[in-house]
């Protein structure tokens, strides 16, 4: 670490990513819930007043997606021009704002313009300036880093979803929405005191002749020069898209593997609840096996996308031909550690090496695929819900994660293949 005192800085990005965990699953996990109060009769789930009101929370929820995807590229480009902390604590502020909204609000539409303003908060401001925040206070390990990210995200979507079902049965679901919003209120706090290691060397770079802008395209250049050939356009689409391939899989798995266990596998609202939590715990060991492996044994981060890759496939493939409890529950957990183990943020290392730029603007490049993604995949699920019921549409759905991950594992073989002529290597070799 460049000096102790950026260690806030990372507790600052850890902890506001624990809150993300929760408010990526809210909506779908208090689905119900909030279509009550949103005003849906939801006292016959074969009625289509239910199924309406089912549409609407994955609307909402797509509305977190097209936030994601409208404001990632742009919040990339203002991090590198304003510095990391400034979009931290506005990530939070909205943050603040939106659980409100949601906590109060009435109407669909309203929990609509909530959900597109978290999006732009997750995205737009927190993994724009995140992202590149972890790996400026840990640049012995960036990799390690980013997937530390992944391991609150998913900690807190482990624990959250048996909370919703307990604070559900108790008469006091709102406590869902309480919880998020207090921590909200610790992510600010957090933001306005940790410094941030891009922010301090812009303050001292100025009035220096932009030295600091020198040494970070010099950076940039020594990247470039590593290549003994250019990647190709192709390679930097399929770097990029490669986030979208990934989220449009943790997005189905995260908010629909409840939904799959309560139509196919016969179980309770707290046994399909845990299989949500079964997805976060694969999720949780896959982030410590894999910080492991690359930080200590120097796995490259196409070998360990590849086993992801591999591994997402044939979980999906087991969930969709066994309705078996124990293997469908078996499935989850491996799904959750090949899917949602730092695929995401393993991607993005891959791409700052395919095509070595300013980390905000990669990210924000990479994270607008990701929330094509977000949108893309709940604007199916409503479609499907309200032409078949919500049974079919999650099974459609999981159909359509696993060709998602038939094309992952083809597209990750592909850059291992490019990436042994672009830098003369093979990422498949064991480490020196």
């Amino acid at each position: 670490m460049k000096a102790k005192k950026y260690l806030w800085s990372i507790i600052c990005v850890y902890f506001c990513y624990l809150t993300h965990g929760i408010q990526a699953i809210i909506l779908s996990q208090n689905n119900v819930n909030f279509a009550k109060q949103w005003g849906f009769n939801m006292s016959d789930p074969q009625s289509a007043a239910y199924a309406a009101g089912l549409a609407a929370v994955s609307t909402a929820v797509a509305w977190t997606g097209f936030g994601k995807f409208v404001s990632v590229w742009i919040g990339g480009e203002i991090s590198d021009h304003v510095g990391r902390k400034k979009l931290m604590i506005g990530g939070a502020a909205l943050y603040i704002i939106c659980f409100l909204g949601f906590l109060f609000t009435k109407s669909a539409l309203v929990a609509s313009v909530c959900g597109f303003a978290s999006g732009v908060a997750t995205s737009g401001f927190w993994d724009a300036s995140g992202y590149p925040a972890v790996q400026e206070a840990y640049p012995a390990a960036p990799g390690s880093a980013l997937v530390g990210i992944k391991f609150f995200v998913s900690l807190s979507g482990m624990v959250y979803p048996l909370l919703v079902v307990h604070n559900a049965n108790s008469g006091n679901w709102k406590l869902n929405v309480i919880i998020p919003l207090v921590m909200s209120v610790v992510c600010l706090v957090l933001a306005i005191i940790a410094p941030f290691v891009y922010d301090d060397q812009k303050k001292a770079s100025e009035g220096t002749d932009g030295k600091s802008k020198d040494a970070v395209q010099a950076e940039i250049d020594a990247a470039k020069a590593a290549m003994l050939t250019k990647p190709g356009k192709f390679v930097v689409f399929l770097v990029m898209f490669y986030a979208f391939l990934c989220m449009a899989i943790m997005y189905g798995a995260q908010q629909y593997t409840k939904a799959f266990g309560l139509a196919y596998c016969g179980l309770s609202e707290m046994q399909a609840a845990s299989m949500t939590t079964m997805y976060q715990v694969g999720s949780i060991v896959a982030v410590a096996f894999w910080a492991v492996m690359m930080s200590k044994l120097k796995w490259h981060p196409l070998k360990v996308l590849i086993v992801d890759a591999v591994i997402t496939a044939g979980s999906l493939l087991a969930v969709l031909l066994v309705h078996q409890v124990a293997i469908v529950y078996i499935a989850i957990l491996i799904l959750g550690f090949g899917c949602a183990g730092g695929a995401l943020q393993t991607g993005l290392s891959v791409l700052q090496e395919f095509v070595p730029g300013p980390k905000g603007r990669n990210t924000g490049i990479y994270y607008t695929f990701m929330g094509a993604a977000s949108y893309l995949m709940p604007v199916i699920v409503a479609k499907l819900t309200v032409i078949s019921g919500e049974s079919k549409a999650v099974y459609t759905l999981m159909t359509l994660m696993f060709i998602l991950a038939v094309v992952q594992v083809v597209a990750t073989l592909y850059l291992i293949l490019r990436y042994k002529k672009v830098f003369g290597t093979t990422p498949l070799a064991k480490a020196e």
